[in-house]
């Protein structure tokens, strides 16, 4: 079974996203999940990025990437919208990942350098999400696909933005549950 460092959204460590965690655990792998906002959960989006500018990007990543060094180095690399920033760093970073999941997210390649060669990776976002689809994650989600033999980009039809966390208004469980069996049937062929 897998191994997965899975990085929380801007909004803190919510229930859904210890539940997304849970179900991952149910199904035989080992997660693990900092906490990167030291207890602080948000209602909403816009006061969670507000906690994370004032702590800082930076700040928050540095964390994330803190939270990897007491762990084997043969990870896959999961992060939620915000949490995909230390996951993407670390996925083509830190020799050894054995995969990588981003949801709601994916940045530029070339903010890390290069992906690595036969790392497997997905990408999950929805179509209408102003962040996902509106900001160009998106292009970049399609270029490291278009490089990258291992990489799977799904997109939902939708406008929410963390549609995965069943704490949150936004929740799409039919979507929730498409990424749910694609992310198992990913981490099986890991594991």
């Amino acid at each position: 079974m897998a191994e997965v460092l899975l990085y929380h959204h801007a909004q803190g460590l919510t229930k859904g996203v210890e539940e997304f965690a849970a179900e991952l655990r149910q199904a035989g792998h080992t997660v693990h999940v900092p906490d990167l906002y030291d207890g602080h959960t948000f209602d909403n989006l816009d006061d969670g990025v507000a906690y994370a500018s004032q702590t800082g990007f930076g700040a928050i990543m540095e964390r994330g990437v803190a939270a990897a060094q007491e762990l084997s180095e043969s990870l896959v690399y999961a992060g939620f919208s915000l949490g995909v920033m230390p996951a993407q760093r670390l996925a083509q970073t830190r020799a050894g990942a054995a995969g990588a999941l981003f949801f709601y997210s994916c940045l530029p390649v070339s903010e890390f350098g290069s992906w690595p060669a036969g790392l497997p990776v997905q990408i999950h976002g929805m179509d209408a999400d102003p962040y996902f689809a509106g900001e160009g994650d998106i292009d970049a989600a399609r270029e490291l696909v278009a490089s990258n033999d291992k990489a799977e980009l799904f997109v939902y039809p939708g406008p929410e933005h963390l549609f995965a966390d069943s704490s949150l208004p936004a929740y799409d469980a039919a979507a929730a549950s498409l990424l749910m069996d694609r992310v198992l049937a990913f981490l099986d062929r890991i594991g």
